[in-house]
């Protein structure tokens, strides 16, 4: 296992950031770790880089303890922050030759991080003159530098342009190919197209933890239907594996069940059982981020 987390727990006063959360991921995984905002993901990145301690409970890291091997841990570690904190006076070269530095890694490194990352056209520029995209890529290249075992990257793709989230996700995916990676994002299109496998925390706890494609296959499904008449929900309520019901508009509604059977012709037969016309039946696929918002609302 590259990453064990058991039983963690962070406590701030009164408040419970993390509330008995354990998950461990195996080498050579890309793991999406979501939740709302609140929902105590950067307190457990901050955790597993060893730059708090957990309140109880025990994170290990590549066979070492975050609490009495930290210095292990971050030989091990490449870490993004959800702030990339950079030095915007400084060219990108020579930011990533002075992080090199502290690494005491080789100089032939400093060059392969930079084609790595598709940072070569951009090497001679200040920090400040690049884009967000190519910032993130300098913190990227940062991580890397050590050729760490773990990437946790904290919403390493926030505030990018539709091209720069392609070419930043084909990094990950491409990094992931040799390296476990945990990243946080609020982009659930990134999530699937990037991870192997989900883990939700809402409210400091772990409501999720399973492959994508367990999850999808969990999907629930979703119907739109139009009827000739304006019906109570009290009515649709009788539709068997309906979990939710709502009123789109005047006569259309949206129904949700918890069974992968077509239910088409069941609500068919329940319009007709009532004495109603079915105008209209399209199937909707609930995809990530409906889930998500499923799962994590109050």
């Amino acid at each position: 296992m590259s990453i064990v987390v058991e039983n963690i727990t962070k406590t701030y006063g009164n408040q419970k950031a993390l509330d008995g959360v354990s998950f461990s991921i195996n080498s050579g995984e890309i793991v999406g770790f979501l939740g709302p905002n609140g929902a105590g993901k950067s307190t457990m990145m901050k955790i597993i880089t060893t730059y708090i301690n957990p309140t109880d409970g025990v994170v290990i890291v590549n066979g070492h303890q975050v609490d009495t091997e930290p210095l292990l841990v971050k030989q091990s570690v490449g870490y993004l922050p959800e702030h990339n904190p950079l030095y915007l006076d400084m060219y990108v070269k020579e930011y990533i030759q002075f992080n090199a530095a502290i690494h005491k890694v080789s100089k032939t490194r400093i060059q392969e991080v930079i084609e790595q990352v598709g940072l070569t056209p951009e090497a001679h520029k200040k920090i400040g003159q690049l884009s967000k995209g190519y910032r993130q890529r300098v913190g990227i290249a940062t991580a890397l530098l050590h050729d760490p075992e773990v990437l946790i990257l904290d919403e390493p793709t926030t505030g990018l342009d539709p091209n720069q989230l392609v070419e930043i996700r084909d990094l990950i995916k491409e990094i992931g190919k040799t390296k476990t990676v945990l990243f946080s994002t609020h982009i659930m299109q990134e999530v699937e197209a990037v991870c192997d496998r989900v883990i939700i925390i809402n409210k400091g706890k772990l409501i999720v933890d399973k492959k994508l494609n367990e999850l999808k296959n969990n999907e629930q499904q979703v119907l739109e239907v139009e009827f000739d008449l304006r019906i109570e929900e009290q009515l649709l309520k009788t539709i068997p594996h309906l979990t939710k019901a709502v009123n789109v508009f005047d006569t259309t509604w949206q129904l949700t069940f918890n069974t992968q059977e077509d239910m088409r012709s069941t609500v068919f037969d329940f319009a007709h059982d009532n004495g109603l016309k079915l105008l209209q039946s399209s199937q909707k696929n609930q995809d990530l981020e409906s889930l998500f918002r499923s799962l994590t609302k109050a």
